[in-house]
């Protein structure tokens, strides 16, 4: 299992999912409506480490986060 985390204003509970990459949780957050405007501006962390792409293997234990833009002084 991958648990997904959602930071900062996303209120969404973490969820604990069974995919095998980014893409994968694409399709499943792009079915919630409310999730759709974050996943167009957050960015992704798998384990701590910020990726940019979709096609990254996730494997059981890894913990991806969505870090959405804030502003801050």
């Amino acid at each position: 299992m991958v648990r997904v985390e959602f930071l900062g204003p996303i209120q969404k509970e973490p969820m604990q999912l069974e995919i095998t990459n980014l893409s994968q949780l694409a399709v499943i957050l792009q079915g919630d409506e409310e999730m759709r405007e974050w996943l167009e501006n957050s960015a992704v962390a798998v384990n701590d480490t910020l990726v940019s792409s979709k096609d990254v293997e996730l494997k059981d234990g890894d913990r991806v986060a969505l870090l959405p833009p804030v502003c801050g002084g």
